[in-house]
């Protein structure tokens, strides 16, 4: 991850198209598996806490809806019927498939799931496209949460540095 610093310290000092870009690094990182968290907190660092609020869940939307289109064909590959042999997997994937939106969103709402994860998980769970989009409004929370932080701890290297 030494490569990330660098990156958003020349993402920091590109202005107008800081926030483009910074939403299609978001994207990549989700599609990529990359750790979600250094881009949020830096988010907040870069952009302030209601800006960076905005770009963090405009990438992470879009990065979520990128690895549906990517893993959701696969919820119905021959893999996945081998492993819902296991009457417990196939009867989580029901309950998720049953009460989805709601399920999606208390999973979205924990910010100890990495989103990341949780996204190939429930695109390979089956869920509609629909649910799975209405569920990221619970990931809310959590961004404006480490986003604050990444404000906090901007502020704070600006002040010690006497800005």
């Amino acid at each position: 991850m030494d490569w990330l610093a660098p990156l958003i310290r020349q993402i920091a000092e590109l202005e107008g198209w800081a926030p483009l870009l910074f939403i299609a690094l978001y994207v990549a990182a989700s599609v990529v598996l990359a750790p979600a968290f250094l881009l949020t907190f830096s988010a907040g660092a870069i952009f302030g806490l209601w800006r960076g609020t905005l770009y963090v869940y405009i990438g992470a939307v879009l990065g979520s809806s990128a690895v549906y289109a990517l893993a959701a064909p696969l919820a119905r590959s021959r893999i996945l019927r081998w492993v819902d042999r296991d009457p417990r997997v196939a009867a989580a994937r029901l309950a998720v498939i049953d009460r989805s939106a709601w399920i999606m969103f208390l999973l979205r709402l924990s910010p100890l799931v990495p989103y990341n994860l949780l996204n190939y998980a429930l695109a390979f769970s089956g869920v509609r496209y629909r649910d799975f989009l209405v569920a990221s409004v619970g990931m809310i929370p959590a961004i404006v949460m480490y986003v604050y932080y990444g404000k906090v701890a901007g502020d704070v290297v600006l002040l010690a540095g006497g800005v």
